[in-house]
């Protein structure tokens, strides 16, 4: 697989403009967006639009946890802007992940991804909120509900991606958000890894934020990215 399909670059801005400039900087070079609940927040959904009209892929980190009947909604929504993929919270469970699946069905592009435990969670938190098993069981656990119910693929941490592809074989896409360069502070990730290693693993696709788009050079910062996932 080409390196630059598997980047993912995270769009954690606080307004349309400021996102408009990263994506005019990375230009070309970068074909897909995590578009989050920050920028979706400031700016509204003209900004998925915008992504989509000029050919990028967007990846809608929505991680949906409500009513089933609201989920659906919500990624009917999402297909209707013409995202690639959205996020529903596995924690929700099979009801609330199913009517995910079930309403991405409509829009043959839109691939749904559970969010297993997100990486800034460590043991101690998932004890606080009465899970007695470690990350590492709990991701697995709401990985194989997820599959089970037809989900696309998955969301965790790189160092969860081994486990992963062993456990849901060699189609399910395992897209990993707490990737940091071997320079960077892994910041509020409890589980960070490097994007080499996380596609080394197994990852189908990275995604990389303040690397790129906090550098004085994005562009320059993208393909250092690019760059470290050569074979």
């Amino acid at each position: 697989m080409d390196p630059t399909s598997q980047i993912i670059v995270a769009l954690d801005c606080d307004s349309r403009a400021a996102a408009d400039v990263l994506v005019e900087q990375l230009g070309e070079a970068c074909g897909a967006y995590k578009v989050g609940l920050e920028l979706l927040t400031a700016a509204g959904p003209d900004a998925v639009k915008a992504l989509v009209a000029q050919g990028k892929e967007v990846f809608l980190d929505l991680k949906l946890f409500e009513i089933p009947h609201s989920v659906a909604g919500a990624v009917r929504a999402a297909g209707t802007l013409g995202v690639s993929m959205v996020t529903v919270h596995g924690m929700g469970g099979s009801g609330i992940v199913s009517a995910a699946v079930e309403a991405a069905r409509d829009f043959p592009g839109l691939r749904v991804l559970a969010l297993t435990v997100v990486t800034s969670i460590t043991d101690a938190d998932l004890a606080d909120i009465g899970v007695g098993d470690g990350v590492d069981e709990q991701v697995l656990r709401l990985a194989r509900l997820a599959q089970r119910v037809g989900c696309h693929g998955v969301i965790a941490s790189p160092q969860d991606v081994a486990a992963l592809r062993s456990a849901l074989g060699p189609d399910a896409l395992i897209i990993t958000p707490g990737v940091t360069l071997s320079w960077e502070s892994p910041a509020e990730h409890a589980r960070p890894g490097t994007p080499h290693a996380a596609i080394a693993a197994g990852a189908s696709h990275v995604v990389v934020g303040r690397a790129v788009t906090r550098a004085a050079d994005p562009a320059t910062a993208f393909r250092a990215v690019r760059a470290s996932l050569a074979p």
